[in-house]
């Protein structure tokens, strides 16, 4: 029987080629789809002979137009080493590049790139112009079964998830205090689509800083010197000062330099963070700083400069890391810092931060093990605009969408203020008994309460209590 099975790839090659399911999506949205699949293979084929895991995977490769023209075997292999996505049945990662980022179910089910829409206005009959190397494709438009817009955006807010009841005391100028209070994290507002827009816009941002075609102060690439030092930043609508620079200006909002003004895809992200209720209408950002980090950089232990009003937000791109906070942050080594408490930022997750999580808490980023970019919206406090600044048009009276409470799922706040479930201590590498990982503060002075979370076990280097998000 074996003898007389064809071969696999050959199949769905040609399925996929007639398939008339797949013939309403375009190129992208098929390579994404492929791409989703093949990081989920490995519990997909689970309990799955060798040949029946060889055909799934043949089949969810060909749904990438891009992989039906690679080279097909026609021998018949058992060898699951032989996968083009790697040998994970033996207990190793797939080799899928797909893998290499991770991101949220949220993000992941939601393919949908509404920028594109808002960014070009598309065709009056929603269809989607299809990618194609041929000619003849160019231009091809296809109907893509869908839900008007206004629609989609309403149901992918309605499943936006919010995590707004971070808590962590500690005792600061002799009372005990929520140091998170005003933290909020949201997932599930920008699609995977979405993301890889952005971060492309970026990359292409920071190739024409490095030739020279942003103003002066919007592009800094300083030389790495030491490690955690030299991240790479992109300034629009004001340029900020982080310290006495060779001109002796302070700190703070330069009012006599010019930077580029916000880009309209930025402008997008803006209304995005209005509209859904992330960033309040009262604070729409006139200012942002692209944050590239390569593996090492970080971001030392600081406040944000009141030059700019509460609350503001953080978005994060490319891969997760910690942020740490704590009203007492100590730095231990170049990119390692002391703190009280880490918030793991997911890929694609809004950070806001305001209240106490802004103003009394320190925050920092120690050095991430990967490549990341975050992009930070603050509102210019109205004294501290640059000369001659002038409000962008189009940023103004953005309303955020209406919707009924009692639709919106509701986390359950904790019913007191320190249950002992909550609390958890453990050992540093000294073998002293320490409370969240916060020196040699007493049980009374500090304590931790994170919603849902788990706090993980003490990391060498940076010493903290890992928040992890109930979601």
């Amino acid at each position: 029987m074996d003898d007389q099975q064809p071969n696999n790839n050959n199949n769905a090659a040609s399925d996929t080629d007639t398939d008339p399911f797949l013939a309403n999506y375009t190129t992208s949205d098929l390579r994404t789809a492929s791409e989703f699949l093949a990081t989920w293979l490995p519990f997909l084929s689970r309990d799955l002979c060798t040949r029946c895991t060889q055909s799934l995977s043949d089949r969810i490769r060909s749904i990438d137009p891009g992989s039906r023209n690679d080279a097909v075997s026609d021998e018949p292999n058992d060898n699951c080493d032989a996968h083009s996505l790697g040998s994970w049945k033996d207990g190793s990662e797939p080799n899928s590049s797909a893998a290499a980022v991770r991101l949220s179910w949220a993000d992941m089910a939601q393919e949908d790139d509404e920028f594109g829409e808002e960014e070009h206005h598309g065709g009056a009959n929603g269809g989607t112009v299809v990618e194609g190397s041929n000619a003849s494709d160019e231009g091809k438009v296809v109907e893509k079964p869908t839900l008007p817009r206004e629609q989609r955006e309403y149901i992918r807010f309605m499943n936006v998830r919010r995590e707004k009841d971070f808590i962590c005391f500690e005792r600061v100028n002799g009372k005990l205090v929520n140091i998170l209070e005003g933290l909020e994290l949201h997932t599930g507002i920008f699609s995977a689509a979405e993301q890889r827009r952005i971060v492309s816009y970026v990359a292409s941002l920071q190739e024409m800083g490095r030739k020279g075609e942003l103003k002066e102060r919007t592009f800094t690439a300083p030389q790495k010197w030491m490690r955690g030092k030299g991240r790479q930043t992109i300034q629009f609508g004001c340029c900020y000062n982080y310290a006495v620079d060779r001109d002796g200006n302070p700190p703070g909002i330069l009012p006599r330099v010019t930077v580029d003004p916000i880009p309209d895809l930025f402008k997008v992200i803006i209304r995005r963070l209005i509209k859904w209720h992330v960033l309040p209408p009262t604070c729409v950002p006139d200012s942002c700083i692209v944050n590239i980090y390569e593996e090492g950089d970080c971001i030392p232990p600081h406040i944000d400069s009141h030059d700019f009003v509460r609350p503001f937000c953080t978005v994060s791109f490319l891969s997760e890391c910690d942020i740490v906070f704590g009203s007492n942050l100590k730095i231990v080594g170049p990119g390692e810092f002391d703190g009280s408490v880490a918030i793991p930022l997911p890929v694609g997750s809004v950070l806001v931060l305001n209240g106490n999580g802004a103003d009394v808490a320190k925050h920092c980023v120690p050095a991430v093990p990967n490549k990341r970019i975050s992009i930070t919206f603050r509102k210019m406090d109205i004294s501290k605009r640059p000369f001659g600044y002038v409000p962008e048009p189009d940023l103004q009276g953005i309303q955020p969408l209406a919707y009924e409470v009692d639709q919106v799922p509701q986390e359950k706040k904790p019913s007191g203020h320190r249950p002992s479930r909550h609390t958890k201590r453990y050992k540093d590498r000294r073998g002293g008994g320490r409370n969240d990982a916060m020196g040699s503060a007493t049980r009374n002075d500090r304590f931790l309460e994170p919603r849902d979370s788990n706090l993980s076990s003490p990391r060498f280097g940076n010493r903290w209590s890992r928040v992890k998000p109930g979601f």
